[in-house]
Parts: structure tokens; sequence; C-alpha cells
């Protein structure tokens, strides 16, 4: 589809970020935001004491409850779309996240020069991700998948659940529970700088690029101008 404007240029509309991507985006970035604030205060639990019920005074169990009911969202959701890098169309595929050819390579070099270094003003334009974007995420999900390891890892200690104790082997793993519960920590960092630097970057790109990359990940559709 062709939007048209002044006469001066076309833009060209497609559908990059089918359904399925999108909602396990949103799902993620909730989940994150969640596990994030309730983890900090299992790490870091206040000095609370409200009212004289005992029901009153179990609210540090209700925010592990939360978090724990929200790492199960996030796992599941985290296998789906390692699926759906398979199931998904071309823009989700996992051959655009790991950088195996020279092409990818040359496109991760030009947008560091638009990104970090800022010696040039026009970036390449891309549908999908960029090369830089789209191996960051590739690293990403692999702290994803380490999270999720060390988190379920600690969970086995204290569940008889069948599930958790799946991941039970991962704390003796990493040499015990104080070096499992440092990874999980450090990880937990890494997310929020890593969240922090992806909202600056989407915002900055959707100025640069003026191709829908904010709006893309609610609707679908990117733009690219095209000669007329």
């Amino acid at each position: 589809m062709a939007i048209t404007g002044n006469n001066k240029f076309s833009m060209r509309q497609e559908y990059v970020w089918q359904l399925p991507v999108r909602f396990y985006h949103w799902i993620n970035a909730l989940c994150i935001v969640i596990l994030v604030i309730t983890g900090y205060i299992i790490g870091n639990p206040p000095a609370l004491q409200s009212g004289s019920e005992a029901s009153y005074s179990y609210w540090f169990g209700t925010v592990r409850f939360i978090h724990f009911i929200t790492a199960f969202v996030f796992f599941f959701n985290f296998i789906f779309r390692i699926y759906w890098g398979f199931a998904g169309n071309k823009y989700a595929k996992w051959t655009n996240f790991i950088p195996f050819t020279k092409k990818h390579w040359t496109d991760i070099w030009e947008v560091l020069k638009v990104d970090i270094f800022q010696v040039k003003c026009k970036p390449a334009h891309n549908m999908g991700h960029n090369s830089l974007a789209a191996f960051t995420y590739f690293l990403t999900f692999i702290a994803f998948l380490l999270q999720c390891l060390t988190g379920f890892g600690l969970y086995a200690a204290m569940s008889t659940s069948w599930f958790p104790q799946l991941f039970a082997w991962v704390v003796p793993l990493l040499g015990g529970d104080l070096a499992a519960r440092m990874v999980h920590h450090i990880l937990m960092w890494f997310f929020i700088v890593f969240a922090m630097i992806h909202v600056y970057l989407v915002f900055y790109h959707d100025y640069i690029e003026r191709n829908g990359v904010t709006s893309s990940m609610i609707g679908g559709w990117k733009f690219i101008e095209e000669e007329k």
C-alpha cells in the first residue's frame, strides 16, 4: 500500500509486526516491570508492619506470590516467542537476530555510526529490526533464559511442584544458592538498564527515521519513503 502526500514523496506501508509478536512484546514488558518491582522488594524487604490481623501482615508473602505467578507468565510467554521465531513472518524469524552474514555486520556498523558515534544523521531504513537491535535482542533472549533458569532453580528449593524441580540442577551447577541469587540479581539490573536504553532508542529512531517505529508495536504497520 502506498500513501502519497503533496506530490513530493510516497510512503509504502507494510505490515511488519504480527499480532502474536505485539502481544508477546507487551506481555513481556508488563512482566518485567512487575518482576523488577517485586524482585527488588524480595531482595531488599522493608520493615513494615500494618494492623493487628495476621492477614494484614502477610504483605511479603503476597509480593512473593505475585513474583512467582508473573515468572510463570514470563517463562511461557518467552517459550512462545521461541516458537514464533520459526512460525512467524520474515521479520520474526530467528535468522534476523543472529549476525551470521557480512550484510548483518555491515548494518551493525552503520547503526553504530548513527546511534553511538553520531557521525551520520540518516540511518539505513529497515522495515524490521536493524541488525544491531536484532543482535541485542538475541543477547537479551539469552539473559531471559538465564533469569528463568536461576529463578526457577531458586524456587525449586521451596517448592514440591514438579515444574520448579525441573530446574533444581541449576543452583548446584552455579556453586550454590548465593551465586545463583547474585546472577539473578545482576540480571535484574541488566533488564532495568536495557529497558531505559530501549525506550530511548525507540523514540530516537522514531524521530530520525519517521517510519512508525513506536506505533508499529501497537498497530503492526511501518512505513518507508520511496521515490515516485
